[in-house]
């Protein structure tokens, strides 16, 4: 069997995670990291995070940018809390890493052409696999994922930002989001929804090639989430620090 290709997204600077991954990945013999985005934005360890990336040296790394990575390119004068502490603790070096990503990349491997993005090929805010409208996630309509899928004709797709590992085979194309490796749970208001794996454990995709054929992997990974946690609350972030101790959150009400 051909070398495996590591699909990872949504770190959200959690080194811990990330090491983990890393490890296990390294352990694996890859021959490709795919990164799809969201890699430093959160309460964490940003800094450690660029470091652990920036000395990979099993594999080729690959990165997209993702939407909460582009803030950190164009921060606002006054930047919330949770982006102030980002952008000090990365520095300078991790604007520069940023700075060169594209939303795209097409990379070869094993005779097949992936097309990576963090959300969809046609925005990285977009949810290409999942319908939130009710409050949690489902899967999206077929006709809706072809619609996007047409418009970048690869054999695999790889996305992320829901941080919800899914698998799906649209209009031929196999599309494939590892979940996040840094976040397993978060809200949003628009619209009210909460994404929950129900575990706080790190989570990647290994992507093996067997003939004309792929297996999805799906690798599940214990670290110390509850110093992650502990990091979140000291960062003020209470909110992060139940995702990450949990993998759970609730879908918020309405606002009144």
């Amino acid at each position: 069997m051909l070398a495996p290709i590591a699909v990872l997204a949504d770190i959200h600077g959690n080194a811990a995670a990330l090491a983990a991954v890393l490890a296990h990945a390294r352990s694996r013999g890859v021959a490709l990291v795919a990164n799809l985005g969201d890699v430093f934005h959160g309460p964490l360890e940003p800094g450690r995070t660029l470091d652990l990336l920036s000395s990979v040296d099993f594999a080729p790394v690959v990165t997209v940018i993702g939407n909460q990575d582009r803030p950190l390119l164009a921060p606002p004068g006054q930047p919330g809390p949770t982006l102030a502490h980002t952008l000090a603790d990365l520095g300078p070096a991790g604007i520069e890493f940023l700075r060169p990503l594209h939303a795209l990349e097409v990379v070869e491997a094993h005779g097949a052409e992936l097309l990576l993005c963090h959300g969809s090929p046609v925005a990285d805010t977009d949810y290409l696999l999942e319908d939130v409208s009710r409050g949690v996630p489902a899967p999206r309509d077929p006709d809706e994922v072809a619609d996007a899928v047409q418009l970048a004709p690869y054999p695999v797709i790889c996305c992320g930002h829901t941080h919800m590992p899914r698998t799906a085979v649209c209009a031929g194309t196999l599309i494939v989001n590892p979940g996040s490796v840094g976040l397993q749970a978060y809200t949003d208001a628009h619209p009210p929804h909460a994404m929950q794996t129900g575990s706080p454990h790190a989570r990647y995709t290994l992507l093996h090639r067997t003939g004309d054929d792929w297996i999805v992997e799906r690798v599940v990974l214990p670290y110390d989430w509850t110093t992650a946690a502990e990091t979140a609350r000291r960062n003020g972030r209470e909110d992060w620090a139940a995702w990450l101790a949990t993998g759970r959150a609730a879908v918020p009400g309405p606002r009144s």
